[in-house]
């Protein structure tokens, strides 16, 4: 399986996410850049989760059917073409880190993926619902991490 780069221009790999993209900041998702989709792909499929939350996975941001031209989403705009799902606040679209104060830095997996056919996905999916609804579908894929702490 080839590798999509992803990447944003708010915050480096495995650094802090700016204030500005958080649950305590402005909420806004950060912009991202991809390269690298490889021909053949019916849509990009973009995931962004916690696997540091105390309830297990928590799912910040899902966006499915995203145009496999495309080659970024701009700063609080969902990626071109894309379908936002409710989030684990309940909320349609991005919802920024939040982490429990005093529970040490989160971990936040932007995951991009390169799949040759839609998800068939239930009205309101987990992250997990997401990582078994891509299995076997994936073409690439590209991860992005970044942190932050309360």
């Amino acid at each position: 399986m080839t590798g999509i780069e992803l990447r944003s221009v708010a915050f480096a790999d495995h650094a802090e996410i700016p204030r500005r993209h958080t649950g305590e900041g402005d909420d806004v998702s950060p912009p991202l850049i991809w390269s690298a989709v490889p021909d053949g792909t019916s849509e990009l499929v973009l995931l962004c989760e916690d696997p540091d939350a105390p309830g297990g996975s928590f799912l910040h941001w899902l966006v499915t059917g995203i145009d496999p031209r495309s080659s970024g989403a701009a700063e609080g705009e969902p990626p071109p073409g894309g379908k936002e799902w409710p989030n684990g606040f309940g909320r349609v679209g991005w919802g920024g880190p939040m982490p429990p104060p005093g529970h040490g830095t989160h971990r936040y997996f932007f995951r991009l993926w390169a799949v040759s056919q839609s998800l068939a996905l239930q009205e309101r999916p987990t992250a997990d619902a997401v990582h078994r609804a891509v299995k076997g579908r994936e073409l690439a894929s590209g991860v992005l991490v970044g942190t932050y702490q309360r």
